[in-house]
């Protein structure tokens, strides 16, 4: 196991999860799981994990958790998300919060003391506080921890990932992934700064293609953009057709283990799992597993149960309940 991967975390006061523990987790890591069960919550806290090593990254990071999500609303506020207020704004939000694992300690306080106000962190057992009138909204983001949300990345993040292709000379290999998916295509390149796929002679915007050429191109960026860091991936699946699932699966367990990267992502299909599955099973990857999260019917706590690759493939052929349907 790599040093630098997650293997065991805790999350206290994140959003669904009150007390909430996990481990067991290997290279790569999908999580499965009825709608609203805190799939995408428990990816945010991890991420928020291994980002948060200072003030700056630590705004950054619940900074872009919050703007992916109110995605839609950037159209018609784009200016009022970038200001300190409402930075500020969804700093407090996350008050109280703790996020331990065997890679970093993450916890954040406010606290007020005869009208005084004050932000306290714990950075890697490093305690800092601040006066909130003396704090610094600014943002630092750490390009190998990549977060890509189920509409994919946005064409700025795309171009920036994709010269991590360039510098390692994996031009071709995003074309040969990207010709198996669709053999229409056979390049791609930024011209005119905007990435763009070359189809039957003629270059176009990657908007003119499927969801899915888009979601693929994200994601082969950001693993190369991730070396020896982190990804993590929202509704993988999402725009890509279910016969292509296994050749997906097996780019991404090749590409991560060559680059040295931990990858966490989240599907309610059950044939992304079968492809994970399947792909895990012919590369002989055992360090992948198959996460599936529920919720206790008295209790209501959210639980989290590691399948290794046999075990999941016992349930996926002996017609056990597993997937989020």
């Amino acid at each position: 196991m790599n040093k630098h991967f997650i293997q065991q975390i805790h999350i206290k006061n994140f959003k669904c999860f009150d007390d909430f523990k996990a481990k067991g987790f290997g290279r790569v890591n999908l999580i499965g799981g009825k709608n609203n069960v805190g799939k995408t919550v428990f990816m945010e806290a991890c991420y928020v994990n291994v980002h948060a090593q200072d003030i700056y990254s630590f705004v950054s990071v619940l900074n872009g958790i919050k703007l992916r999500r109110e995605s839609l609303n950037l159209l018609f506020e784009p200016e009022g998300f970038k200001s300190g207020n409402k930075i500020q704004q969804f700093i407090e939000q996350s008050h109280n919060i703790y996020v331990a694992s065997n890679i970093n300690a993450v916890s954040y306080k406010i606290k007020n003391k005869e009208g005084i106000k004050t932000y306290h962190f714990e950075f890697k057992s490093q305690n800092i506080n601040v006066n909130v009138n003396a704090f610094s909204f600014e943002r630092i983001h750490i390009p190998n921890i990549q977060f890509i949300d189920n509409f994919g990345q946005a064409n700025f993040e795309m171009i920036s990932n994709y010269s991590a292709v360039q510098k390692l000379d994996k031009e071709d290999s995003l074309n040969i992934i990207l010709n198996t998916f669709d053999p229409n295509i056979e390049t791609f390149k930024i011209i005119d700064e905007k990435p763009q796929c070359k189809s039957n002679g003629q270059y176009r915007e990657i908007t003119e293609f499927g969801d899915g050429v888009r979601h693929l191109v994200s994601i082969v960026t950001s693993l190369y953009a991730s070396e020896d860091g982190y990804l993590f991936i929202d509704e993988i699946d999402n725009g890509v057709h279910y016969s292509l699932l296994e050749e997906l699966w097996t780019n991404i367990l090749k590409l991560s283990k060559q680059l040295n990267v931990q990858i966490f992502a989240t599907t309610h299909s059950k044939e992304c799992i079968e492809s994970f599955n399947r792909a895990q099973k012919v590369l002989k990857d055992k360090d992948s597993h198959y996460f599936e999260m529920a919720r206790n019917i008295k209790t209501n706590q959210i639980f989290m149960r590691d399948l290794n690759d046999e075990q999941l493939q016992y349930e996926l052929t002996h017609q056990g309940k597993y997937r989020g349907e």
